[in-house]
């Protein structure tokens, strides 16, 4: 009788599959749910400290500026701006151990009551008092915030990048440079005119 019995276990597999395939449930039976987490924008790579300089210089930073970096990683582009200018600064990550990284390098520098550092979705977070966006992402994830960057900032407000560009959006000043390690640098400054860039 060993053909009926591999046809009682073959529906039996199928259903132990299937079963494993449908999503867990608690309890009292509902689905459990996940919370995604966002989306990463760029790997985290830090800006050189001359290379944070040349770009602060190229945005014309001063006391008066409002600096946000966008991916901030330990935070070094808003407490330079901090501590070099004396410009406030907003830095937003989406990883907990570099926003303790940045809070701790802020409080090194003496900036901290200067400096604000927020654990969020650079995609959601508002930017709009913001003079100085700064970003060193990828060129998809400046194409993404391009739209939202533009909407939101003031006329006038300077908008940054290290390495990557805007698609075709024509930045206004490029600053290309071998570092302090020779290394070949471009950086984008663009300002915002009121339009709206998708």
């Amino acid at each position: 009788m060993p053909r009926p019995t591999r046809w009682l276990v073959i529906p039996a597999l199928l259903a132990v599959v299937l079963i494993a395939g449908l999503p867990s449930t608690d309890v009292v039976g509902a689905q459990s749910q996940t919370i995604p987490e966002p989306a990463s924008l760029a790997p985290y790579v830090p800006t050189p400290d001359d290379v944070v300089d040349r770009l602060l210089q190229l945005a014309s930073v001063t006391k008066d500026d409002v600096v946000y970096d966008l991916g901030c990683g330990d935070g070094r582009i808003v407490v330079t701006a901090a501590k070099k200018y004396g410009a406030r600064g907003v830095g937003v990550d989406i990883d907990p151990q570099r926003i303790a990284e940045s809070n701790a390098n802020a409080k090194q520098a003496g900036v901290e009551k200067l400096v604000s550092f927020k654990l969020e979705d650079a995609m959601k977070v508002d930017v709009s008092q913001a003079t100085v966006v700064t970003l060193y992402l990828l060129s998809a994830s400046n194409l993404k915030l391009r739209p939202i960057l533009t909407r939101q900032l003031k006329p006038g407000a300077r908008i940054v990048s290290h390495a990557f560009s805007m698609g075709d959006w024509e930045p206004l000043k490029v600053d290309q440079f071998q570092d302090s390690r020779g290394i070949s640098r471009t950086l984008y400054l663009w300002q915002t005119d009121g339009k709206v860039r998708e």
